[in-house]
């Protein structure tokens, strides 16, 4: 990576003159030594997504039963149990999932 010397913006190439020219000031310098073009693009990954069946999944292990603390919103018992799981990015806080210990509705509040 060169810079111009006048104005200091990065060189960019001009592959028709063979030469590095400034995109600010219009200045250009022979490119001394020969050009080596690359490009690197980097992903990560950002968010992952967790599929929970809840009609086929029994209560997860490590899942806590609550009495009297939250209420089932279908069928209005009081004892559900709850756990959590990352389900977005590591920086968001985690998703709390109940399941009803009577009817078996599951929900969610992240």
């Amino acid at each position: 990576m060169r810079f111009c010397p006048k104005c200091g913006s990065i060189m960019v190439v001009d592959r028709s003159k063979g030469v590095l020219r400034c995109p600010r000031c219009g200045y250009t310098m022979d490119s001394k030594g020969g050009l080596v073009l690359s490009k690197s693009i980097t992903h990560s990954v950002k968010e992952k997504t967790v599929v929970v069946d809840a009609s086929t999944a029994s209560v997860p292990p490590g899942a806590v039963l609550l009495k009297g603390e939250v209420r089932c919103p279908k069928c209005g018992h009081d004892e559900v149990y709850a756990w959590q799981m990352q389900t977005r990015a590591a920086d968001e806080p985690p998703t709390t999932f109940y399941k009803c210990a009577k009817c078996g509705h599951t929900w969610r509040e992240y």
